[in-house]
């Protein structure tokens, strides 16, 4: 093979690229104090049966303090780590792009994207646990600001849109694997 034919391939993120998301995840997060890591813990132990989406309003407050300490934290990482960073939420992203997901979280196309870049900014606790369990989704919760974060400072310090080269798309219904064809 090539050096033009491994260029061509899809570019996974690596474990270290993802430890690196959850870390700076958890790292925002933990900055803000104790009071969003009690919401996000009610949050993840509630009963998805329960309708009373309490934990939800209550962590929704949080959702911007949380972003600009999110882009705080990565003032200073070079393109490159952007670039990573953007496409390990591009694949967390892509991997929850399921119709049983999306069948909890309800809305369009555009806003089950932002209910997913909610999943992930809850930190790979919570995503993990609607992975595997769908029902852990919540109805009409919303990060959009995390679908891009990294994509768009990319953009602002470098004057372009990043190159994944991941092979997939972030965007809502792009998953084969999540969209079975009845």
């Amino acid at each position: 093979m090539t050096d033009t034919d491994l260029a061509a391939l899809p570019r996974l993120p690596t474990p270290e690229e993802e430890s690196r998301f959850w870390a700076l995840v958890e790292e925002a997060w933990a900055r803000l104090g104790p009071e969003p890591a009690v919401l996000r813990r009610a949050l993840l132990d509630r009963d998805p049966e329960d309708d009373e989406q309490d934990e939800l309003y209550a962590i929704d407050r949080w959702l911007d303090p949380f972003l600009g300490t999110l882009r705080e934290l990565c003032a200073e990482l070079s393109g490159p780590e952007l670039v990573d960073l953007d496409r390990v939420v591009e694949r967390k992203l892509y991997d929850i792009d399921r119709a049983d997901i999306q069948e909890v979280t309800d809305g369009s196309d555009d806003g089950f994207l932002y209910a997913r870049g909610f999943i992930v900014a809850m930190g790979r606790e919570f995503y993990e646990a609607v992975r595997a369990n769908p029902a852990m989704a919540v109805l009409d919760a919303d990060c959009e600001g995390l679908c891009y974060l990294f994509a768009h400072r990319y953009e602002e310090c470098f004057g372009a849109w990043p190159e994944t080269r991941s092979g997939i798309s972030r965007e809502s219904v792009s998953n084969p694997d999540g969209w079975p064809e009845d």
